[in-house]
């Protein structure tokens, strides 16, 4: 955990708790999000696994980054939460998106 706190920048066991919690929320919540949104768009699991879910896991993925600094937002971890997904934007290729 040390280690953990220490390359995250955080002090407290507190803080990591939270933080943990945040990802946990996070990924359920883009999960449960996802099979509606699919349903909606006309994607269902009769077209067929090898197409429903690899078009789901991508849709997941924006919402899951888009919720992620929300509820890191909600729980009051914002600076961490988006620093966080600054830095994985960039690693992917993706910071162009940011106007940073």
């Amino acid at each position: 955990m040390k280690k953990l706190k220490e390359r995250w920048g955080v002090s407290s066991n507190w803080q990591l708790a939270v933080i943990f919690i945040v990802f946990s929320v996070t990924g359920s919540a883009a999960a449960k999000i996802a099979g509606p949104i699919t349903e909606v768009i006309g994607i269902t699991k009769d077209w067929g696994g090898w197409v429903y879910w690899p078009i789901r896991i991508l849709l997941i993925f924006p919402l899951y980054q888009v919720l992620l600094v929300f509820f890191g937002w909600l729980f009051g971890q914002f600076t961490f939460f988006w620093n966080f997904e600054k830095k994985m934007l960039r690693g992917l290729g993706l910071g162009f998106l940011l106007k940073d």
